[in-house]
């Protein structure tokens, strides 16, 4: 290994300018296998060995790390060759998702899973499901290990979005809301020492008598999971058969409490912690939306709603047992904008009732009735999974799985509607082919949606945002064109102001909203001004994001980031803001921004930081 290293700098060294491509690091690993490209697969030194072992000699082997004579920027050249997956980074944000524990939902969707193990509507074999099992749900121990296992794929974990799913947040309890973020902030405060502290919270798990074998586990739910699977009882009502005389959970649960005061100190410590918090994602129901909820969200440090819309129409609504009417929903939207949340809406294809013609109109009308136009869209087909109530329909034939090249047509079809303020962020769920019945089981759906974009001359006719974003390429602010695209909400004027280069590709992005106060004021929307947290007058950036691999906090680079990009979207949108007569301008920053926007002139004020127009 040390060999390999020795090489691979030599090489950077050599080559000055950049990083090793993939074909040159490739031919590094087998010239070190010891044999030839066909018989090398066996004993190749695996690329993901490559930086945990150069960042545990830097850290623990002094002589060797001298040995190799490497400054800093050759350090940064040598984790940009060997990083692993370099997409999970190239947002500009390292993202880390945790699930929380198993608990009832006050809803019973017909194609919602049921698995005992986990928070209704997600599957034990799901990747980020697995991971928090092993951990007993706990959020410090999920966050600590996704950080080393970031690390040491060579990716900056100085800039973090916390993403939180569990199916409805809003049906916990809010102690345990304080409890389970105060601990995701408390894993990235102690950062590096998180993963340490991290054993002797699973041993003391391990005290009360919780096991995370996939053999324990499985018979711990079975009795109550055959019942669901035949039918002969719900899932909350199994919940309360095994969770509520479970002595272990009852006493870990119990411990899982804490207070705002325990939050904000947390939150406090992580404006100068060395993992900042950048974004904070939460799950919930449109029917579970209020201005309390959205105020507690708020406390939270909360910029982001993931939401479950699933369709636009009531009919489809009804049919799937999702008891909500599109006017919830829309108020929902209201809410979450006016507070100024980043909205996140989730939508399903191939619902009970719905046609592939008219899961076309469905997202159509998505993004053209002013009661809705989402920020970002999961957008994913519906599939058959044991235990749900749609396997009665299925047998019955009331419903039938589309084809994969309908899905395709449909995904196509939307990825081409879609406006340029809209990031379609998924097109399928997590959900191992083993445990869907019937439907997609095509991981690559979005490559076949790219590739027929492709193949057809249709990818120059998309704006939509995950489509369009640099990634890893490199840009200068000189090369970059600001453009400004308007649209009307049900309550608000938003501005969707975009950096891109000369082919269309996104470098950055801000989004402001100038709410109708005098429509809130005069009680014309399905929104009051006074259920909300701002004032009358009162302008609201929702997002202010700029693309590149994550950077170091501090640190310069040739991305789009660090070159002032977000401090002119600011500046554009406070003159916006001002011409059309507003006084202030609030933005939604999370607690790790909160210094980034104290430098630009905001203050803090309350749930968010202002700044006044002149």
């Amino acid at each position: 290994m040390d060999e390999l290293i020795t090489d691979i700098l030599q090489q950077l060294r050599t080559n000055s300018q950049s990083a090793l491509d993939a074909h040159q690091l490739e031919a590094l690993l087998r010239a070190h296998s010891g044999g030839t490209r066909s018989t090398s697969r066996t004993t190749q030194i695996p690329k993901r060995a490559l930086l945990p072992y150069f960042l545990q000699a830097k850290d623990q082997n002094s002589e060797l790390w001298q040995s190799w004579n490497i400054t800093p920027e050759l350090e940064a050249r040598f984790i940009r060759s060997v990083r692993m997956k370099p997409r999970r980074s190239a947002s500009g944000v390292a993202t880390i998702t945790v699930i929380t524990r198993p608990h009832t939902c006050s809803s019973n969707c017909l194609y919602c899973p049921c698995d005992l193990r986990m928070p209704k509507s997600y599957i034990a074999n799901e990747p980020a499901c697995q991971r928090a099992e092993q951990a007993f749900f706990d959020p410090y121990i999920q966050v600590a290990a996704r950080l080393r296992a970031l690390h040491q794929m060579g990716h900056s974990t100085d800039k973090v979005e916390l993403i939180v799913l569990g199916g409805t947040w809003s049906d916990y309890p809010i102690s345990y809301q304080y409890w389970f973020v105060s601990e995701l902030f408390r894993a990235l405060n102690e950062w590096p020492a998180s993963p340490h502290q991290s054993k002797k919270r699973l041993n003391w798990y391990h005290s009360l008598g919780l096991h995370h074998t996939e053999e324990a586990l499985a018979a711990f739910v079975a009795p109550q999971q055959e019942a669901i699977t035949a039918g002969t009882t719900s899932y909350n009502q199994a919940f309360h058969q095994l969770y509520d005389t479970s002595q272990p959970h009852q006493n870990a649960w119990a411990h899982m409490s804490a207070t705002l005061d325990d939050l904000y100190k947390q939150q406090q410590k992580n404006e100068t912690a060395a993992c900042r918090v950048v974004g904070l994602v939460i799950e919930t129901r449109p029917d579970t939306i209020t201005a309390a909820n959205l105020k507690l969200f708020r406390q939270l440090g909360c910029t982001k709603i993931q939401i479950g819309i699933q369709s636009t129409r009531q009919e489809i609504l009804d049919a799937n047992l999702r008891h909500m009417t599109t006017t919830q929903i829309k108020r929902a939207f209201s809410l979450i904008r006016l507070y100024g949340f980043k909205i996140h809406a989730h939508m399903m294809i191939n619902l009970l009732g719905a046609t592939p013609q008219s899961d076309k109109y469905d997202f159509d009308t998505f993004i053209t009735d002013p009661g809705y136009l989402p920020d970002e869209v999961k957008l994913y087909p519906c599939a058959l999974v044991e235990g749900t109530q749609l396997v009665e329909k299925y047998h019955k034939g009331a419903w039938l799985p589309y084809s994969k090249e309908e899905l395709v047509d449909i995904l196509v079809h939307d990825v081409l509607a879609a406006p340029c303020y809209v990031r379609i962020s998924r097109m399928i769920r997590d959900i191992s082919s083993t445990d869907i019945l019937v439907g997609n089981k095509h991981t690559n759906l979005r490559q076949m949606v790219e590739q027929h974009l492709t193949s057809e001359d249709l990818a120059g006719r998309v704006q939509e945002i995950r489509f369009r974003e640099i990634n890893q390429q490199q840009v200068q602010a000189d090369e970059l064109t600001l453009q400004e695209y308007a649209y009307t909400t049900a309550v608000s004027d938003e501005h969707f102001l975009q950096w891109v280069t000369t082919d269309n590709n996104i470098a950055g992005f801000c989004r402001l909203s100038l709410p109708h106060w005098d429509k809130l004021s005069a009680g014309m929307c399905d929104v009051a001004a006074d259920e909300l947290a701002v004032q009358p007058g009162q302008a609201m950036i929702r997002e202010l994001h700029v693309y590149g691999q994550a950077l170091s906090l501090g640190t310069e680079g040739i991305s789009a980031q660090h070159q002032g990009l977000g401090q002119k979207l600011l500046a554009y949108a406070s003159t916006l803001a001002t011409d059309a007569g507003y006084t202030s301008l609030n933005v939604i920053s999370s607690v790790g921004t909160r210094a980034y926007y104290r430098a630009q002139g905001f203050i803090d004020a309350g749930l968010y930081q202002r700044k006044e127009l002149q």
